[in-house]
């Protein structure tokens, strides 16, 4: 194993074991192949759960940051979207089968066959995928992004995930001006989906727990900060939310308080990923008004083309704290105890 086909980042060797700076493996280099010199990668809550197994057993040791941007250091012969020298990103999917229904109808993060994570998976030749907590990364160039020129390398790589999360699901129910979209949780996730949709024209309503994030819900667009805790400000919202963005699930979820929220025919958009099932679903909270409960899985190559270049045109930029590459340890511990506002990112 040659230098060039290796890489340094921080592996994470089994469950409640520390971070350590390692040297592992890169993907096999082929026609395809992209390598980046990693710059930037965010903190995702993805990597916490993956770390901690909480989603299931892990493929240890593995090496998380699926929020990746850098340098072009080398390519493929086959590849075309790309040269030496451009800035790029990948986000949370590293390659599909690109055969199937979902793929060839332009689902790619649907893949119904082989869809590759870009930390805690298997490429197909059996090679282990590791991820941007590291100085260098190799992926399928299908995969992998130009980061727009008006775009800063720090405030590229969220977007990667957190923002393709939020955004996609937000393209795809349509929001527009004169919608009124409530965000559950100001938070990593939550932030995001408050500049889309005022972005987008919508009125933004944050709902929160406490006061505590008031100011920055108005100084990130919302119109209106509901206090979860306070029975009548629920009230005087009932029946007014076109959608629901829910960023933040307890295990105790209030789904009868929040669907009441809905007009007639609203859509509540789950992109938290809690690691217990959903439950408490009241079943005529969505009979009786035609709501819709709605999932969204990262987003399509095309839907991260079309969110990088509505980041651009609207100058939409999450609000980020930056630590170095080498003190990441402290940055994930800073994660745990809730102090990003809103989003970490790891600098080389």
């Amino acid at each position: 194993m040659s230098s060039e086909d290796t890489f340094h980042g921080w592996a994470c060797a089994g469950k409640d074991q520390p971070l350590e700076w390692t040297e592992l493996p890169l993907k096999t280099f082929d026609d395809h192949t992209v390598e980046l010199k990693v710059s930037h990668c965010g903190i995702c809550g993805s990597d916490i759960h993956t770390i901690d197994s909480g989603w299931g057993p892990s493929d240890y040791p593995c090496v998380v940051g699926h929020e990746i941007v850098g340098e072009v250091t080398r390519v493929g012969n086959k590849v075309t979207k790309f040269k030496v020298g451009d800035r790029a990103g990948v986000g949370a999917q590293s390659y599909a089968c690109l055969e199937c229904g979902n793929c060839k109808d332009g689902f790619e993060n649907l893949c119904e066959k082989h869809f590759t994570g870009t930390y805690n998976s298997r490429w197909p030749n059996g090679d282990k995928t590791f991820g941007g907590y590291a100085d260098k990364w190799r992926g399928n160039e299908h995969f992998v992004f130009k980061v727009p020129d008006s775009m800063t390398n720090e405030i590229a790589a969220t977007f990667f995930c957190a923002g393709i999360t939020t955004f996609a699901p937000l393209r795809r129910y349509n929001v527009k001006k004169g919608d009124r979209v409530g965000v559950i949780g100001i938070g990593g996730l939550g932030h995001f989906a408050v500049l889309w949709a005022a972005a987008m024209g919508a009125e933004v309503v944050a709902l929160s727990h406490s006061e505590s994030k008031r100011k920055d819900a108005e100084a990130l667009g919302c119109t209106d900060f509901v206090v979860t805790q306070n029975p009548d400000e629920l009230k005087k919202h009932a029946n007014t939310l076109t959608h629901i963005v829910c960023a933040s699930y307890a295990t105790d979820f209030d789904w009868a308080t929040y669907l009441n929220l809905l007009v007639h025919n609203g859509t509540f958009i789950l992109v938290a990923a809690p690691e217990a099932p959903l439950s408490g679903i009241p079943p005529f909270a969505i009979l009786l008004k035609q709501v819709q409960i709605s999932g969204s899985a990262i987003g399509s190559p095309h839907q991260i083309e079309e969110m990088l270049k509505f980041a651009a045109e609207h100058d939409v930029k999450p609000w980020i704290n930056k630590y170095k590459m080498t003190d990441t340890p402290a940055a994930v511990k800073a994660f745990r105890e809730g102090k990003p506002r809103y989003r970490i990112v790891l600098e080389n």
